[in-house]
């Protein structure tokens, strides 16, 4: 399967609005505040911001467990919370709870048949999201055995068993350690490559930052910021000049001619790799 097209919105919210009756009084508290969001289809794409900020409450929305108070909400074109839209989205909440007593690929089975797979797809769509997720070999051992990344991993399975246009994940790395992050992360690479439009919630700025295409700020119900990743971490007022052998007369020169046409040089340094990344080098190197 390919990519969709960029000018394919996945996901159309015009004007969301959601307010919730708190207290005795009935007093108003605004969670979303005049949203507005498009997102690409085949994209990976980031929403981010504090706690609070109404990105949970954005979400609800979208899957149909909340209704906006004022404003529309479509997914691919269908009106969010209906058949149509469900049908074309897979979920895995923050904290998801599974039936221990079950085996990894009984679990995906009944969600599958949950989702209404035809019997003739089933085994298929069961084995592939298995093999997509890293499962397989521990498919067959019980869900109360498994480790939190692979209980996160056996929930990616059961959110694309029925093979969705849009996967929606909060928090899929929480408590997850940086090896069993960085599985995830190739995980939802896989699905872009496979034209899957991934919305993903998480605090875990780094992760992000690697993964998605587009990312949109939120704040107290507002979005503060959106754009292409490269282009909203651009910081286009300096400029980054790499090299290698410079010598301290050859500085000196360069210096000397951005002085001339008055810029200033204001450091020089080595590139630096993140911290998660030497973890995962470091360690799979070891094992």
């Amino acid at each position: 399967m390919t990519n969709d097209s960029g000018d394919t919105a996945a996901i159309e919210i015009a004007n969301l609005v959601k307010d919730f009756r708190i207290g005795m009084r009935g007093v108003k508290l605004r969670a979303v505040d005049n949203l507005s969001l498009r997102i690409p289809a085949g994209t990976i794409y980031g929403l981010l911001g504090p706690n609070g900020s109404g990105k949970s409450t954005t979400l609800k929305i979208l899957l149909g467990l909340l209704s906006a108070t004022a404003g529309k909400c479509t997914v691919f074109g269908h009106e969010a919370g209906s058949i149509g839209a469900r049908t074309l989205t897979g979920y895995l909440p923050e904290a998801p709870y599974f039936y221990r007593h079950l085996s990894g690929r009984e679990l995906v089975r009944f969600y599958a048949r949950m989702s209404a797979v035809p019997a003739a797809e089933l085994e298929g769509r069961i084995t592939d999201a298995l093999a997509l997720t890293g499962m397989t070999e521990a498919a067959p051992r019980r869900v109360g055995t498994y480790s939190k990344g692979m209980l996160q991993r056996i929930g990616l399975a059961q959110a694309i068993v029925h093979d969705p246009r849009l996967v929606i994940l909060d928090e899929p790395t929480a408590g997850v350690d940086p090896l069993g992050a960085a599985d995830i992360g190739e995980i939802l690479l896989a699905m872009r490559q496979r034209g899957k439009t991934v919305v993903l919630c998480s605090h875990q700025l780094g992760q992000v930052e690697e993964l998605c295409d587009r990312v949109a700020i939120l704040d107290k119900g507002h979005l503060v910021l959106e754009g292409a990743v490269d282009d909203v971490l651009a910081r286009r007022e300096l400029q980054v000049l790499t090299t290698a052998g410079l010598t301290d007369a050859a500085l000196r020169e360069v210096s000397a001619v951005l002085a001339r046409h008055s810029a200033t040089l204001l450091s020089v340094g080595h590139p630096r790799m993140t911290l998660e990344k030497l973890f995962v080098e470091k360690v799979q190197k070891i094992s």
